[in-house]
């Protein structure tokens, strides 16, 4: 069975979401965003930004998202996504300090729902077996830490690590989980961009291990 985030919002509520972030694209400057994102600047204009260890290249003229070498579309989802990274991305260097989704703006309120889509779905697909992680984890471009039983570091974009965690069940407690992130992360996603970012690792980890 393969496992799927939520579905998205109405195709009505993405497209403007989508053409918000497009009137933002058109007013930055892309150079200096290149640099604040980690991103890089070719010669033909547009922009190359690698996401989930996977090539993206950014065409800012036509505000658009394209995947090179491949005939599919990118979805209206990973299409805002990559957008809203690229305009909001402040150029801040790591804190070295972690934090979990409750510590973000709002996120005490929706911490369950992001539990729910994606800290449950690792910790019962991985948990009995933690070390399955780190062998999904080449799916996104992850590496191994020593946090917990296991745990990746997987660079979501240039600048937006994120930690995952499992801890095994032992006779008094049963197996649990956790994702961590720089402190600075909020200079570069919001909250709400944040779990749609967790959300496609966990399905990703999750069917390429169903998958191998």
């Amino acid at each position: 069975m393969v496992y799927e985030p939520p579905k998205d919002k109405p195709v009505y509520n993405l497209n403007v979401a989508l053409d918000i972030v497009r009137e933002k694209l058109a007013k930055v400057n892309v150079r200096e965003q290149c640099e604040n994102s980690g991103a890089e600047l070719q010669s033909n204009g547009t922009v190359k930004l690698i996401y989930l260890n996977k090539v993206y290249n950014l065409d800012v003229k036509k505000a658009d998202v394209l995947l090179p070498g491949s005939d599919k579309d990118v979805s209206l989802r990973d299409k805002i996504l990559l957008l809203h990274y690229f305009v909001q991305a402040k150029g801040t260097t790591q804190t070295q300090k972690q934090i979990t989704y409750r510590d973000l703006p709002g996120g005490l309120v929706y911490f369950p729902t992001f539990e729910k889509r994606t800290i449950q779905p690792l910790v019962e697909h991985f948990g009995d077996i933690p070390r399955n992680l780190i062998k999904a984890g080449t799916s996104v471009g992850g590496s191994n830490v020593f946090m917990g039983d296991a745990s990746l570091l997987i660079k979501a974009f240039p600048k937006v690590p994120i930690y995952l965690i499992l801890w095994a069940s032992d006779t008094e407690l049963p197996p649990g989980g956790n994702l961590l992130f720089d402190s600075n992360i909020t200079d570069y996603l919001d909250p709400e961009d944040v779990t749609v970012v967790c959300e496609t690792i966990t399905w990703r980890l999750i069917n390429y291990a169903n998958s191998v």
